[in-house]
């Protein structure tokens, strides 16, 4: 086997000779294993396609019995691709990604408890809290994506007084029109719409940079050093994105009213004087805070996301560009998820 790529390529150049009979001496050989027996009997094959008689002289018993054995499992054949029926294609898939999700959740739900560990051992020893980090991912994380974030909730504002008002003029009632904004926006579009950006801009971000450290072996070093990631890596981004969420929701929620304002300025006639009587007169405070009380959950779980899939990749940047994909569309949908459930609760309660 050590040899079997040179002696490959002496065989190989070989050409069958025009002579009828040729006899491959192996007299001299003294030791052969399989891959050197199927050598022999290629080269003997190549030889007999061209019309000479190939044999072996000299070999040992042994040999003998060895490169009769080749010759004999010496049996091509073209393999049948398996045939499914399509129904049972579906079901496996169905299954397969049934099985898969459940072991991710279960792996996410792991990791979520080893987080709240490590808060609560940081907790008791504020020291262990790396505070330089934490501020410097609350800057990148949160105070760089003010722009991007109140720009797009300016125009979604915008967007759905536009639609609104359209609909609501068919009854003669454009001037719901601000309540349409007020409870969309401060409820629901607001925050979901800033989570929604966070997870792609800040979740994919943590598992680019955390991926990164695995494929240069930096979170081994870390590990050498006795140096636990998730306190030095993961705690840091968690709580810098809780923190700086309710103040990217804030910010998205004065926009989404403004972009809104605008259009009812515009379109229906409604001046941002009227506006902000309409506005204060109909929506009370709660609608506010349930926008606020959601973004530090939703910061959780994308900041959860993003470190764990980063955590998962595996030396490679094929690895960093899947894992970072993955961790965007399980955010949005964790995040969904998680909304979904908060409206529930929060119709429940009555509020």
């Amino acid at each position: 086997m050590s040899h079997i790529a040179d002696l490959d390529g002496h065989l190989r150049r070989l050409r069958p000779p025009q002579a009828r009979k040729v006899e491959i001496d192996l007299s001299d050989v003294t030791a052969l294993d399989t891959a050197g027996a199927w050598l022999f009997h290629r080269t003997a094959k190549v030889f007999r396609e061209g019309n000479a008689q190939a044999e072996f002289t000299g070999a040992s018993e042994s040999h003998r019995i060895l490169l009769d054995e080749v010759a004999r499992n010496d049996e091509p054949c073209d393999i049948e691709p398996p045939r499914r029926n399509f129904v049972i294609q579906i079901l496996d898939r169905i299954g397969r990604g049934a099985a898969s999700m459940w072991e991710q959740a279960v792996s996410i739900t792991g990791f979520f408890g080893l987080i709240l560990v490590v808060m609560a051992r940081t907790i008791v020893q504020p020291k262990r809290l790396r505070v330089t980090s934490m501020v410097h991912h609350m800057e990148e994380a949160g105070w760089n994506a003010i722009p991007i974030v109140t720009l797009l909730t300016f125009l979604i504002g915008a967007v759905l007084a536009y639609q609104g008002s359209v609909q609501l003029r068919n009854f003669g009632a454009e001037v719901f029109t601000v309540d349409l904004i007020a409870i969309s926006i401060l409820r629901e579009i607001g925050v979901l719409i800033t989570a929604i950006i966070v997870a792609g801009r800040s979740g994919s971000a943590f598992t680019a940079q955390i991926g990164s450290m695995k494929v240069h072996e930096e979170v081994d070093a870390m590990q050498t050093l006795a140096l636990d990631p998730i306190e030095m890596l993961v705690v840091p981004r968690v709580l810098a994105l809780v923190f700086m969420l309710p103040l990217l929701v804030f910010g998205a929620d004065l926009a989404g009213i403004a972009g809104g304002a605008l259009v009812a300025w515009t379109s229906l006639g409604i001046s941002p004087t009227m506006f902000l009587n309409r506005f204060l007169e109909t929506t009370d405070l709660v609608q506010f805070w349930i926008g606020i009380i959601k973004a530090p959950f939703f910061a959780f779980l994308i900041a959860m996301v993003g470190c764990y899939e980063g955590l998962k990749v595996e030396g490679s940047a094929e690895s960093v560009g899947q894992r970072t994909t993955q961790s965007v569309v399980e955010s949005i949908f964790l995040v969904i998820i998680a909304d979904a459930l908060f409206s529930i609760f929060f119709v429940e309660i009555g509020w």
